[in-house]
């Protein structure tokens, strides 16, 4: 199955647009494993477990566990989720931009080491820091859009002089995606829930490609908004809540208050499809 496979039927045998983020701060972890960056993955495929059968896609933030040199617990926690929820397609967010023979090592990290169906990628370096991941047949690449921090308008909503009049950059970088990048149907963008109206933007502008929208849970996000601005049939989006979901509970009941919290969220998200 494709990236794309995976998230259409794991949005329909879950009933989900819900993405569960797994961004881990041992510092915020419950008492008994506290400030132990030796439990990440122990901390993390309790989430998982808790989680597998309410979730459109995990996506563990790479950053999360290099800081604390727990790659080799991302690779134990990417074969968990393989194990344990097979239909959930795994994002793995890394952000990575580079070009040449730098991004194939990016794009092998992603996809042969970790085993990742789906990555995250910037794109203002241009096509060419894309298509070394474009050659993983059926992986996905979620280019970076209209992001959800307030410094995204720097650049992001900045005009450009184009022949088609001027398109904010968000907006060229979207039909791009929908468009001359696509080579192979393997593209995704990701757009910030805390801007709903240019959610819809994109939508517009990029009708058929799924959207990874962060925000959602601690950042603010508003989840009706967001599924109103940017679902449509067959055009999957995936709804980010990491620290919301994560952080729940301080306590032994973590994964508990875990699966609550994502219960929630997910109903949240198909009430909003009406």
């Amino acid at each position: 199955m494709t990236f794309l496979d995976m998230l259409r039927a794991a949005e329909q045998q879950n009933g989900s647009m819900l993405c569960v983020g797994l961004d881990p701060e041992p510092t915020r972890f419950p008492a008994h494993l506290k400030g132990d960056a030796n439990k990440i993955y122990d901390f993390c495929a309790r989430i998982v477990d808790a989680t597998a059968d309410l979730a459109i896609a995990f996506k563990p933030q790479i950053a999360y566990f290099a800081a604390h040199r727990a790659e080799g617990q991302l690779e134990r926690l990417m074969e968990h989720m393989r194990r344990v929820a097979p239909q959930v397609p795994i994002i793995l967010d890394a952000k990575r931009g580079d070009i040449g023979s730098t991004a194939e090592q990016y794009a092998k990290e992603a996809f042969d080491r970790y085993g990742a169906d789906a990555v995250t990628l910037s794109p203002f370096m241009g096509f060419d820091s894309v298509m070394p991941y474009l050659k993983y047949e059926g992986k996905g690449a979620f280019l970076l859009c209209r992001t959800s921090n307030p410094g995204g308008d720097d650049l992001q909503n900045q005009r450009l002089a184009s022949v088609d009049g001027q398109p904010l950059l968000y907006e060229h970088v979207a039909r791009l995606a929908q468009g001359p990048w696509n080579l192979n149907g393997q593209l995704g963008l990701v757009v910030g829930a805390t801007y709903p109206a240019e959610i819809e933007r994109v939508r517009a502008l990029a009708p058929t490609l799924p959207l990874l929208i962060p925000g959602v849970g601690a950042q603010g996000g508003d989840a009706v908004a967001t599924v109103r601005a940017g679902w449509k049939p067959g055009a999957p989006i995936v709804v980010n809540s990491s620290r919301a979901i994560l952080y729940a509970s301080s306590g032994d009941d973590f994964q508990e208050a875990a699966r609550r919290e994502a219960l929630r969220t997910r109903d949240l998200l198909q009430a909003a499809r009406g």
